[in-house]
């Protein structure tokens, strides 16, 4: 997860991370704002994706624990359309998309023109 991290932040694009993952970043230089946990207090991160400050979500919950606390950041991206994702195939997928358009090198094609 930390390259996709480090390739975002190059990017330009700002990254939330909550407490622990925060530290890590920052142990390894990628700059991040603070995302509270909805039982840390407010403004939390359900208050940041309502109010437009969250415009793709990254979560991959460890435990049970994780995947309980994670239901009210899903719930709430599922709530305001934000792009909720849980894996870290589907982030690198993701910010190499993302790369590709910034870099404005995009070709659309059909499933039928890739198959010839």
């Amino acid at each position: 997860m930390f390259p996709e991290c480090l390739r975002q932040n190059t990017m330009g694009v700002d990254i939330r991370a909550t407490k622990g993952t925060k530290a890590f970043l920052d142990k390894n230089g990628v700059e991040s704002d603070l995302a509270i946990k909805l039982h840390e207090g407010r403004p939390n991160i359900t208050d940041d994706i309502h109010n437009g400050r969250v415009q793709m979500v990254i979560n991959t919950p460890v435990g049970k624990k994780g995947k309980y606390a994670d239901s009210y950041i899903r719930k709430t991206a599922i709530q305001y359309k934000i792009p909720y994702i849980t894996t870290t195939a589907a982030a690198m997928a993701t910010v190499a998309g993302i790369e590709t358009v910034k870099s404005g090198d995009v070709d659309v094609k059909s499933i039928q023109e890739y198959q010839g």
